[in-house]
């Protein structure tokens, strides 16, 4: 396998450092949006800012650690990227966008099921948009019916679950 740079091994990656940066701001962010909340341990002494300052601290030290590897140049050559693949699954997902409104959760979420399956290359779409449409639906059943959390609503599941 080819590296990316033969004649110097330890080039940082510069693509790793950005991720690293981007990281530490999302990171940044979400500690001074903790620092914001009101810390009102509660029982258990577990209060609103816990969870952002854990998450903000982890991604700082995911930052950290993506940032000393691109350094040392600790990363394998990535693989060229496939643009068609990438393009299936963001037209998926910019399909659910304009479908959820529309056509309800099971419909725009089944084509997105079949656009992600079609990016990662599956080529059989009759099987893959069923599959996802029956994925779907038996979602909307388990947050509509069981844990009472809505769901925007489409013609199969007012057959289905009513409404």
């Amino acid at each position: 396998m080819r590296h990316r740079f033969p004649d110097n091994p330890r080039r940082p990656d510069r693509a790793a450092v950005v991720i690293g940066l981007l990281l530490a701001s999302v990171g940044g962010l979400l500690l001074w949006e903790a620092h914001r909340l009101p810390q009102q341990g509660g029982y258990g002494g577990v209060g609103p800012a816990d969870v952002p300052r854990m998450i903000g601290w982890g991604l700082m030290a995911l930052a950290v650690w993506t940032v000393v590897e691109a350094m040392r140049g600790g990363f394998e050559p990535r693989p060229r990227q496939q643009v068609p693949a990438v393009l299936w699954i963001v037209g998926g997902l910019a399909a659910q966008l304009l479908l959820l409104p529309v056509a309800g959760f099971s419909i725009a979420s089944g084509l997105l099921f079949a656009c992600t399956a079609r990016g990662f290359g599956e080529r059989r779409l009759w099987i893959a948009l069923p599959a996802g449409l029956i994925f779907a639906l038996l979602v909307y059943g388990l947050f509509d019916g069981i844990l009472s959390l809505n769901l925007p609503s489409g013609p199969p599941e007012r057959l289905i679950y009513g409404g």
